[in-house]
């Protein structure tokens, strides 16, 4: 990571310090794609966060990414609740796919009228190293067997199935069971666990009818055919009316949402600046770090 000279790392500094004082909690933040090489470096930064005895218990977790790999996401998850024991998301801009399933381990999501999450389409690494929407390939070997079937599949269309990999298209079934797996268990542990009783009628809320939301969560986040594109950007209405989906929604709060993309905005121009890959950075980030 290119080292921030020391004014922007100043103000990065004071802007995250005044996100801890707004939400009570320590603060961490991360722009770029979920990728395994980044695993090491998150790490460290987690560590240097919560390395001293008066951390509070509770994070919030700012990130801004298109997407990326769903078995770095639980990594991800694993690392950070060894030290925290709540983790509030932030979505300033956006958090796509892994993102989203990312977000999907929070106790809480914070988002605004502009944010957005995505479809749990996790990507999958193809023979040439480039990430790549695994959903896509499904659909469409399910929509060319099903041509198959019905007598209308062309020549062009069996040339291309012919050469599909049958251990590759695997790998991109099991990262989708993944992806829905890991959603269904982290929003019944954690988003879920407060949700004691229905806002309509006042019943208590039984473990089954938790379990039941996150399996249809699940489904239609990971329903391509719902959303068409890898990169649809779901918005708040969307994820509150249809899917029925607990949003923090800070729109109305102007002193939250001046504190929120005063940080937000400084740490997406250091990147795209200085055309970094990727960035972590909290209140306690040093460039000797």
């Amino acid at each position: 990571m290119a080292v921030l000279n020391e004014t922007i790392e100043i103000a990065l500094t004071h802007y995250s310090e005044e996100m801890s004082k707004a939400f009570g909690t320590d603060v961490f933040s991360f722009v770029g794609g979920i990728r395994p090489e980044y695993l090491q470096a998150y790490r460290a930064q987690m560590e240097s966060l919560a390395a001293r005895d008066d951390r509070p218990d509770n994070l919030v977790f700012m990130i801004h990414t298109p997407g990326g790999v769903a078995e770095v996401v639980e990594k991800m998850v694993e690392i950070v609740r060894y030290f925290y024991k709540e983790v509030w998301f932030v979505v300033p801009d956006m958090a796509m796919s892994a993102g989203t399933i990312l977000c999907m381990s929070g106790d809480k999501i914070y988002m605004d009228y502009s944010s957005a999450l995505g479809p749990i389409d996790p990507q999958i690494a193809n023979s040439e190293g480039h990430l790549v929407p695994a959903l896509g390939y499904l659909d469409q070997v399910e929509r060319m067997i099903e041509r198959s079937s019905n007598g209308e599949l062309t020549d062009a269309e069996f040339a291309i199935l012919q050469n599909q990999d049958l251990a590759t298209l695997r790998r991109y079934e099991q990262a989708r069971e993944l992806s829905i797996s890991l959603l269904k268990h982290w929003l019944v542990k954690y988003k879920f666990k407060d949700w004691d009783t229905h806002a309509s009628n006042g019943e208590e809320v039984s473990p089954d009818q938790k379990e039941q939301r996150a399996k249809d969560i699940a489904e239609a986040l990971s329903d391509h055919k719902r959303w068409h594109s890898h990169g649809r950007m779901i918005g708040v209405n969307t994820l509150t009316n249809d899917l029925r989906l607990k949003i923090e929604d800070y729109t109305d709060d102007a002193t939250l949402k001046n504190v929120i993309r005063r940080y937000s905005d400084l740490l997406l121009d250091c990147v795209q600046t200085r055309r970094l890959d990727h960035m972590f950075h909290h209140q306690r980030y040093s460039a000797t770090n």
